[in-house]
């Protein structure tokens, strides 16, 4: 229970009518979970606004209600809170009812379009080795210390987060690492969270379908950058040319990284394989368990924010070599026969080519890639022919497949793809839009040496067709197809 007036700190206020100094015993957006003594925000969603269920929140027993505009007729014993803004109302609310964990430990937000999950994994397993306790947000998993939490979203929404925050608190935690998603940036559920860093991989081709243009895409991971405060750190991949965009206007101390170009903070791949690269990271050679020069990057920015955070150079260096990739990123299944299979979560045209550009450049003459990839459903229609094109050009053969269709049908999605593909293209091209056969067709294919890649699910271990999720794991699949081989 806590007193209304501390809930409400720092909110802008526009107007508080009814019922005055009154306790709620929590906070909901979504009506159907408020009980007796809830606060209720109601918030404009994507899909639906939360004023249409006010008055469903008032007889399931709301006792205060946060909106941008009131109800015509008001429950006087209810107190009625006006304000501009009730997205960041709620994610401002949630902090504080939960005492406002962020300020009570060492948050890192994670933002860019690919890289979140690596870069956010690999500093929670780097500091829990140092001997810290610590939380991690990411699209494959919460966890508090070794506790899984199911991750829904890539970012929790404000009262689930706050909620986990208090919960590593209570847990003694010394650090969090957050992915930052442009979704949860646009929609302000990071709002009121006190971060002591923020990290910018790169930013490409994505998620068009919320944003609608690149520009408000770009303006939702600037918003992150633009709250950090001043004694928080902003690191920023100097690669991109959107990293320099992040630092303008943010009051952080400002640091860059970069496998290209000079930096504050620089690496360059020395040698790689299947198994993994040598690394130059600020003049020292590092082995590490990863290719690809986008996982150089990834393990730079680590390395930057690990010395950032008080980390010294030699106990990470250390730590480094003895990182192992993230689930479905890049993970790498060999069969007895010599085939190499590579699971990954590429998802976006730029971590597709990333992907087989790296492949391309370990494998040698004579083997084959074989690429066996799919669009989501209900998602930005606009990169699927882009996904197909980069799939076509890099490998020897493609097999175009279902990912995760949603409620569209498999098949135009993979019209969709095809599109993208040139009639000499095309030759080398299979359509099978059953995921499991695409996979079993690609092993089917494949001869000793040869390198199939799976892409787009990762990590995922369901496939959503029509609202329902069913079990389906690309590492599974792959798997036991190359034990029939």
């Amino acid at each position: 229970m806590m007193n209304i007036d501390e809930v409400l700190k720092d909110i802008e206020i526009v107007s508080l009518t009814g019922k005055t100094g009154i306790t709620v015993s929590g906070i909901e957006f979504d009506s159907r979970n408020v009980t007796t003594g809830s606060l209720f925000v109601a918030v404009k969603g994507y899909n639906s606004d939360g004023h249409d269920f006010i008055n469903s929140a008032v007889k399931s027993g709301a006792v205060a209600i946060i909106c941008e505009t009131l109800p015509e007729n008001q429950d006087k014993k209810i107190s009625w809170i006006k304000t501009t803004d009730s997205s960041k109302a709620l994610g401002l609310a949630a902090s504080n009812f939960f005492g406002n964990p962020s300020e009570s430990l060492k948050l890192v937000g994670v933002t860019g379009t690919n890289g979140k999950t690596t870069i956010a994994t690999l500093l929670y397993r780097m500091f829990l080795q140092l001997g810290y306790k610590c939380g991690l947000f990411s699209t494959v998993c919460n966890y508090i210390n070794a506790k899984e939490f199911p991750a829904t979203h890539t970012t929790p929404d404000p009262v689930q987060l706050n909620r986990l925050l208090s919960e590593m608190v209570t847990a003694g935690c010394d650090y969090a690492f957050m992915e930052v998603s442009s979704h949860s940036a646009d929609q302000q559920r990071i709002a009121g969270l006190k971060f002591a860093g923020g990290i910018f991989s790169n930013l490409t081709h994505d998620h068009l379908d919320y944003h609608k243009t690149f520009e408000n895409y770009l303006k939702a991971k600037k918003r992150f950058f633009d709250s950090l405060p001043e004694k928080s750190f902003a690191l920023v991949n100097i690669d991109d040319k959107n990293g320099s965009v992040m630092l303008q206007n943010c009051k952080a101390r400002h640091y860059t990284f970069s496998v290209r170009a000079m930096a504050d903070y620089r690496c360059n791949i020395i040698e790689q394989t299947f198994e993994g690269m040598s690394l130059k990271i600020q003049g020292k050679e590092v082995w590490t368990r990863f290719i690809g020069e986008f996982n150089a990057s990834n393990l730079l920015a680590v390395f930057a924010s690990s010395e950032l955070l008080g980390a010294s150079e030699k106990e990470i260096l250390t730590i480094l070599s003895d990182l192992h990739s993230v689930a479905g990123r890049l993970e790498v299944i060999k069969s007895a026969g010599g085939i190499s299979g590579i699971v990954d979560y590429a998802h976006t045209p730029d971590a597709l080519l990333n992907v087989i550009d790296t492949l391309n450049k370990i494998r040698e003459g004579g083997v084959q890639l074989i690429t066996v990839v799919g669009a989501g459903g209900d998602r930005d229609k606009t990169k699927r022919p882009e996904m197909a094109a980069i799939s076509a050009l890099g490998s020897d053969k493609l097999i175009l497949t279902s990912d995760n269709p949603r409620t569209e049908d498999p098949e135009k999605i993979i019209d969709d793809m095809e599109a993208g593909i040139t009639p000499d293209l095309k030759r080398k091209t299979l359509r099978i839009s059953d995921r499991h056969e695409a996979i079993r067709t690609a092993v089917m294919l494949a001869k000793p040496g040869d390198v199939i890649l799976v892409a787009g699910k990762g990590h995922e271990t369901y496939q959503e067709i029509m609202g329902v999720k069913h079990h389906f794991d690309d590492r599974e699949e792959l798997k036991n197809a190359l034990l029939l081989k």
